[in-house]
């Protein structure tokens, strides 16, 4: 009731007339305040005023809530007095937001007031408002008799899942500490199983010549994909009052709907704004019926095409003229409209053609046949993408269902990976293959990919690093029922010609979410409701894809060693086994000549230091039930060596030259020895010596020594794993002889944290002497008394 004041006219007036031109008094324009606010909240959704009641619908965690409030008397404080009523209705739980609050729904609630037949709507709320009145045997069939007895009014609720409930607005509790029982307040009238956009009710019979305004005797509730529900009451051949109801299905997505007269009511969907009659075919006043008893509801629903689209808000005028209708309509673009319909124009009739609009016509309806096709071919077009993605996605469900449920035994799908020297770049590389091999009845297309990764042993060896390793991955293209695949990556040396053994190479199928069914997900109908988009590419999860380990693989030092002295003739491609030099040097070296040697400090190591020495030994009973009948025909001896470098690319000329020791050569250069022989252990067991194996690892680079010590620990220790998973036991040992042992490696390793905390403080002159016993310290825990049984 405020506006712009006078003065503020005037100046504008004013202002205009020095311009030279006078326009016309600006709107008034109603500010809106803040303390004109009711009821603050972010979860009411819908609201209706019946008499001195405000009856509002919110969404609670779990449940929608109907609460009645005081309804505040203009002039006063705009706050409600207080809340007198309070329900929560049985319906599902509401989809839940970020810690644990609900999410703004995407169809709103609809709330309708029905009152009993003797009771009128309010002065000052137009007719179609949202309050209703019905005719006494509807208003009973639906809401039973407690309702009639009291007469109260009831309050009907559209809920977006579906539901059509009513309370009876005088059963509500009137305090807030004491809610009612949701089971005895709330009735389920109907689930229409789609949001409910519209709930209200209408005269289907015609009125009499004397009588203005009637009651109404059907209630209507639509559906947002069309389905529509009409319930009215009706005699039965014993003469009993009964409830009729019917269903209909109507053109959809609805996106409104009003009421309007004689048992009108109009919907629009996105492409056109139509209207139903809901009206009684014949006379009601049929002498065939009983007194004052409705007629029947039509069996089919006929809409008739209003031509305006895209109306989301739509309300029936009281202001009509006699027999026809006014409706205002805000579009989806922000126009307000209004539309005025004589009473002949509301049902269609046929038009005549003039040559005039008979070309205008035809325009329109090829229009109309190519925006058809046009939707027709991006339906299909998305319809073939999504049957794709369901069999690409069937096929992968299949493949991980087969990898996951054979995690003994052979596998349908795997991956074995093994080394061996190349010479790439005139440099020689340590490779390693990856072969995917299919043994599976499925097949693997668009989306699988085979990852490799791979990780340094300085990653892999040292905890408090941060763990950095190389992935690669390779797409995997319809790799059938059978089919293999092969990948070689190099592992090193790198630039600086050194390769960090141990390497760990894992490999895994990855099958990509998004690429397979992103795009599918991400099709939209460009002529669909935009408020219907009822599948988006968010539900995919943050993963993005699914991740099946195959297989790891540690490549060690004896993996990495060569034997130039053992290749077979076929193998002799590789260059030298030293590391490779700048082609400008060697063309250099080459021009002045040979040279006596070479003074690096490696050669200088070589020579004045003798080689760092590690040794294990190992009970020769272990090594025999471990290798079983691999060791048949050769010794003891050569089957361990054997056994050692299996993995490695020179297993098959070692194993036909029966050796026992063998010398190799480092991926830097240096030279490796490995050396098997037969010892006795005495001491040890009290029934006498022990027959063992001593393996023996020489090496002038400290650093190739420990690789290949690791190297050797690690296959030992499976094999001593997997014999103690079969039962064996080691013979009578002497207890005091092996505690002796103990208290001298712990002394040792007490002297070896003494000499690294006095190598910190020492001068040089001092640390040399005492590096020189931290070697020798080390040696004597290389070379353990200790027997593997």
């Amino acid at each position: 009731m405020r506006s712009v004041s006078r003065d503020d006219k005037d100046d504008r007036v004013d202002q205009d007339s020095e311009d030279g031109q006078v326009d016309e008094l600006p709107a008034p324009v109603i500010p809106v305040h803040p303390d004109t606010c009711v009821l603050p909240g972010a979860t009411l959704h819908a609201f209706t005023v019946l008499d001195d009641v405000l009856i509002t619908l919110a969404q609670g965690p779990t449940q929608w809530k109907v609460q009645l409030f005081e309804r505040p008397c203009p002039g006063e404080d705009p706050r409600p007095g207080g809340q007198i009523g309070e329900v929560e209705l049985s319906t599902c739980t509401p989809p839940a937001g970020s810690l644990g609050e609900p999410t703004a729904p995407r169809f709103l609630p609809v709330l309708c007031c029905a009152s009993p037949p003797g009771s009128r709507a309010p002065h000052g709320h137009p007719w179609g408002s949202g309050g209703v009145t019905l005719e006494g045997p509807l208003f009973g069939l639906l809401f039973g008799s407690d309702a009639s007895l009291l007469e109260s009014p009831v309050i009907l609720c559209g809920l977006p899942d579906g539901q059509l409930c009513c309370v009876v607005l005088k059963t509500l509790v009137t305090s807030r500490s004491a809610p009612g029982d949701p089971k005895s307040l709330v009735k389920i009238l109907h689930h229409l199983e789609e949001p409910v956009v519209f709930v209200g009710a209408l005269r289907t019979e015609p009125l009499s010549e004397d009588v203005e305004d009637a009651d109404c005797d059907c209630l209507v509730a639509l559906g947002h994909h069309g389905r529509t529900l009409a319930i009215k009451a009706m005699w039965d051949e014993a003469g009993h009052l009964v409830p009729e109801l019917r269903e209909y299905s109507l053109p959809g997505p609805v996106l409104c709907a009003a009421r309007g007269r004689g048992g009108h009511v109009y919907h629009s969907t996105p492409s056109d704004l139509c209207v139903v009659d809901l009206a009684q075919e014949g006379s009601p006043w049929d002498l065939t019926q009983h007194d004052g008893a409705p007629g029947g509801l039509p069996s089919l629903l006929c809409p008739a095409s209003l031509s305006v689209c895209s109306v989301v808000t739509l309300s029936v005028s009281s202001r009509a003229p006699e027999g026809g209708a006014e409706l205002l309509a805000l579009s989806a673009k922000g126009r307000l409209m209004t539309c005025s319909l004589d009473p002949c124009s509301e049902t269609p009739h046929p038009a005549r053609v003039t040559s005039a609009n008979a070309g205008q016509k035809i325009k329109e309806l090829l229009s109309g046949i190519g925006t058809v096709s046009e939707r027709v071919s991006s339906l299909k077009k998305a319809v073939d993408q999504r049957d794709k993605a369901l069999t690409c996605l069937n096929e992968a469900m299949n493949v991980s269902c087969a990898l996951l449920s054979s995690r003994e035994g052979p596998r349908p799908i795997s991956c074995t990976i093994s080394t061996s020297w190349s010479r790439l770049q005139l440099q020689d590389m340590l490779t390693a293959t990856c072969l995917l091999e299919n043994s599976s009845g499925f097949s693997l297309d668009r989306g699988w990919a085979l990852c490799i990764q791979v990780l340094r042993s300085s990653q892999a060896l040292d905890l408090d690093s941060a763990v950095s390793a190389i992935t690669y991955t390779i797409p995997v293209d319809q790799l059938g029922p059978g089919g293999q695949r092969e990948v070689t990556l190099p592992l090193g040396p790198g630039e600086d010609g050194a390769l960090d053994l141990p390497v760990t190479v894992s490999c895994a199928l990855f099958y990509s979410l998004r690429e397979v069914v992103g795009g599918a997900l991400a099709l939209t109908d460009p002529f669909k409701d935009p408020s219907s988009n009822e599948c988006t590419p968010d539900v995919l999860p943050e993963q993005e894809g699914v991740y099946l380990p195959l297989s790891e693989h540690t490549v060690d030092m004896l993996q990495g060693l060569r034997f130039p002295g053992l290749a077979a003739p076929h193998t002799q491609a590789l260059g030298p086994v030293s590391p490779a030099r700048d082609p400008v040097h060697t063309f250099l070296g080459t021009c002045c000549g040979p040279v006596s040697q070479p003074a690096g400090p490696a050669s200088l190591r070589a020579k004045y230091l003798p080689p760092s020495v590690a040794t294990i030994k190992v009970s020769a009973e272990l090594l025999r039930a471990a290798l079983g009948d691999r060791h048949a025909g050769v010794s003891l001896c050569c089957a361990t060596l054997q056994w050692l470098l299996a993995e490695n690319a020179a297993a098959d000329v070692v194993r036909a030259q029966a050796l026992s020791s063998v010398q190799g050569v480092a991926p830097d250069g240096t030279d490796v020895h490995l050396i098997i022989r037969e010892v006795a252990v005495t001491d040890l067991c009290p029934s006498g010596p022990i027959q063992a194996m001593e393996i023996q690892v020489e090496s002038s680079s400290l650093a190739n020594m420990c690789r290949a010590h690791h190297a050797i620990v690690g296959r030992l220790q499976r094999l001593v794993m997997e014999q103690a998973a079969r039962g064996s036991s080691p013979p009578d040992l002497r207890l005091q002889y092996l505690h002796q042992i103990q208290a001298n490696h712990e002394t040792l390793l007490r002297e070896v944290q003494t000499l690294r905390d006095r190598l910190c403080t020492e001068d040089e002159a001092s640390s040399c002497a005492t590096a020189q016993r931290l070697l020798q310290v080390y040696r004597q825990l290389r070379s353990p008394s200790l027997l593997l049984l």
